[in-house]
């Protein structure tokens, strides 16, 4: 699945909750619980980095993205956005 596929499906799972779906349940319990979760990742990304070896440091970063990308979508924030930042940077 593509990032961008991901992020559909996240946005999927905000307009239509299905029950029982984590993404759904991060939602209903808002942004202060989706920020901490995006902090835990970044934290576990660092550790991962430093001693736990690759495959678990490909774990850590897809779990970041993950909750990454259901901030961005809870702050009606797209990929396409993020494009565009980094291309200005670029330049």
């Amino acid at each position: 699945m593509s990032i961008l596929e991901l992020y559909q499906t996240i946005l999927q799972r905000k307009n239509n909750p299905p029950q029982g779906s984590y993404t759904a349940r991060l939602f209903n319990e808002g942004e202060d619980e989706i920020a901490k979760k995006v902090g835990e990742e970044a934290i576990e990304v660092i550790l991962a980095a430093k001693a736990q070896g690759k495959s678990r440091l490909i774990e850590e970063i897809s779990d970041l993205t993950y909750h990454l990308l259901v901030l961005m979508a809870l702050e009606e924030i797209t990929p396409e956005d993020i494009q565009l930042e980094l291309e200005k940077r670029r330049k």
